[in-house]
């Protein structure tokens, strides 16, 4: 099979043609499945011991005698609700904020702030709006996390929703070899299913399943893949409602022939080994390819996130929660309490032994309060006849190992009463009280950071998602600024939870307003922003109202420090004041010698305005002078031409008159 049509098939087993392919990939599933489960059978029996414990689940006694005491002590459910108690709040910010992008690296123009702050809002408006459950399996996952030490979450895209999905699964419905060293090696993880005829047909109407008939539900079956009694009583095979189990198994696979095995997601129905569906579980990216065109590698993608609460230290898979830590303290706690009940029972319900010589009915011997009955015997013949039977009463010691193993389970599951909200005694000091909560804490905190890790995971999971299936037409109409698939095409190694898991919780401020309290007596703090600190640490409601009272009825030691803080606050605002006149006098000053300075340079435009202009009329008089003496010149040119011709004109005249008299003295000779 082509590695094209491997990628682009839908369901792989309408596809392939050969049957015997089929079923030789049903039975790798199941019979690698039934591997696995093997390999963790005493883990989930210390699971179902765990959950027992942790929902105060208690069998019917027959030691010491029938009914016996059999009282469950709330130990680890109160370890595990006190971490879920702290825990949601870090891990759910109020503000929504519960996807944050960082920024790497220099952003001269500010296009990576904007990309940031695009995919923060877009990805945490996903998970709280779009995602319904996704904070209630939250909320589900903190409680059984602690419990059972392993949780996952599961993230894939819903073709039937047309939406992301990243829904809780629980450890007893994924199965991986106890002695895998991480999810991501895993050479196979095995999803469990339970779905009845009903929905097993949704499927194949979807297009999810392929249309293949299977045969009847197997109601033994669900015992035998450890399903509870109580739920295969009410079962047959001819019940409706009896389910399937389907598995879903990231697998891998040798379909193309190459000698190299795919990675796969096989979905297989349990009893009969059918294929339903074959999906690839990769894309193009991952392929990485010689230069001859031979694969030689392949990323599979993931959809399962591990989430861990303290690391196995036997190496093995599946990790330890207080089930692990606290079961043996737990299941010791209550065996002592239990003999004690049943010693005070013993002792209160007095039991013994009765002449048969002495004529009294069994049936008379019980008594109510205040009730006296006659009997035909003595004194002294019940004195003689009547034995009881010596009972001791409960051993001190008792009580005190009881004491002492409750509170080794609480400094274990650090569940002492300051983290549980209880205060200490107003003379205990508060350098001691905080290193106590910080010494608590530090515990969880260890603990956070690997839950923070786990989350950082399973959002570059929704982002990789994001990149190949958003669609920016439905996806960003409540953004203020629309967000783009390509703003998820790059590394998505930048993204981290909103919160922080050295977030300051609600006992540490509780902690730190005592001790601001203890220190008001130093006379340096104000006791109003105190009081208010206080009073926001505690939640008290309608805060402003206890604070309007606290004003109208001060204490003499407050009224002075406030009357102090008064007086600090009028020399600080007369400093103010003077520094405001000193700076308005100061910018006068530069007001008026920025005028002066402007009048000066108005003058000297003026001045050289008028020097233009003058010098632009000389040039015109110059100009008129040139052009006069130019036309006075040519006038004198002109009589003068004149005048000389006048002359010449003469000159020849006088000429002609004196060669004509020449002329006549001539002829008179």
């Amino acid at each position: 099979m082509e590695l094209d049509t491997i990628l682009n098939t839908v369901n792989l087993v309408d596809e392939i043609k050969d049957k015997e392919t089929l079923l030789k990939i049903g039975k790798q599933v199941v019979e690698g499945f039934d591997i696995d489960l093997e390999s963790r059978r005493p883990w989930e029996k210390d699971v179902e011991a765990w959950t027992k414990l942790a929902l105060q689940i208690a069998d019917k006694k027959t030691y010491p005698w029938p009914n016996a005491s059999n009282v469950k002590y709330p130990l680890l459910a109160t370890a595990s609700m006190q971490f879920a108690a702290r825990a949601y709040p870090s891990l759910v910010p109020s503000n929504g904020q519960i996807v944050k992008c960082q920024v790497i690296g220099s952003d001269p123009t500010g296009e990576k702030v904007a990309r940031a702050t695009r995919i923060s809002e877009h990805m945490s408006y996903q998970i709280m709006f779009e995602m319904d459950d996704w904070e209630e399996d939250m909320d589900k996952l903190l409680l059984s996390l602690p419990i059972i030490g392993t949780v996952f979450k599961k993230t894939y895209w819903d073709s039937a929703k047309q939406r992301n999905e990243s829904c809780l699964v629980f450890p007893k419905d994924l199965v991986v070899n106890y002695w895998a060293k991480s999810l991501e090696d895993a050479e196979r993880k095995t999803q469990v299913y339970h779905y009845n005829k009903r929905k097993v047909k949704e499927r194949v109407l979807q297009g999810i399943y392929a249309d293949v008939e299977l045969p009847e539900p197997n109601a033994y079956l669900l015992d035998q893949m450890g399903q509870s009694k109580a739920t295969t009583q009410t079962l047959s095979d001819d019940d409706e409602t009896t389910p399937y189990v389907i598995l879903e198994q990231h697998m891998f696979y040798d379909l193309d022939g190459d000698g190299y095995a795919e990675p796969y997601v096989a979905i297989v129905e349990y009893s009969s080994k059918t294929v339903l569906r074959l999906v690839a579980r990769f894309d193009v990216d991952g392929v990485l390819a010689d230069q001859e065109g031979k694969i030689v590698s392949i990323t599979p993608d993931e959809h399962f996130t591990k989430y861990s609460f303290v690391p196995n230290p036997d190496g093995g898979f599946y990790d330890i929660g207080f089930g692990r830590l606290l079961g043996t303290i737990n299941a010791s706690v209550d065996t002592i309490i239990n003999q004690l009940i049943d010693a005070g029972s013993l002792s209160n319900l007095q039991a013994g032994f009765i002449g048969k010589g002495l004529r009294i009915k069994m049936g008379e011997g019980r008594f109510s309060p205040g009730e006296w009955k006659a009997v035909n015997a003595t004194g002294d013949d019940l004195k003689k006849q009547i034995l009881p039977l010596p009972v001791n009463p409960p051993n001190p010691v008792l009580l005190q190992l009881l004491q002492y193993l409750v509170q080794s389970g609480k400094e274990l599951a650090s569940i002492a009463e300051i983290m549980t909200g209880k205060m200490p005694g107003q003379n205990t000091p508060a350098t001691t009280t905080q290193v106590a909560v910080e010494q608590g804490m530090r515990v969880f905190t260890a603990v956070y950071k690997r839950i923070f890790r786990s989350l950082a995971k399973e959002f570059r999971k929704l982002y990789k998602l994001n990149a190949k299936y958003l669609n920016p037409e439905t996806e960003v109409s409540v953004l203020d600024e629309p967000i783009q698939q390509s703003d998820y095409f790059g590394d998505p190694n930048d993204l981290i939870p909103g919160a922080d898991p050295s977030a300051v919780t609600q006992q540490e401020k509780q902690t730190k307003a005592q001790m601001l309290v203890q220190l008001m007596g130093l006379g340096t703090l104000n006791p109003m922003a105190v009081t208010a600190f206080m009073l926001e640490a505690f939640e008290i409601p309608q805060a402003d109202q206890f604070m309007q009272q606290l004003q109208q009825q001060p204490d003499p030691k407050a009224q002075a420090l406030q009357m102090k803080a008064q007086i600090d606050q009028q020399k600080a605002q007369a400093d103010m004041q003077m520094n405001q006149v000193k700076l308005q006098q100061q910018l006068a000053a530069d007001n008026e010698r920025n005028q002066i300075k402007m009048q000066a340079e108005i003058q000297k435009l003026k001045l050289k305005e008028i020097e233009t202009a003058l010098a632009a009329r000389q040039a015109a008089m110059q100009h008129q002078m040139t052009l006069s003496q130019s036309q006075d010149n040519h006038r004198m040119g002109i009589m003068q031409q004149g005048e000389k011709m006048m002359m010449d004109r003469q000159k020849f005249r006088d000429q002609q008159v004196t060669k004509a008299q020449q002329a006549k003295k001539g002829n008179t000779k």
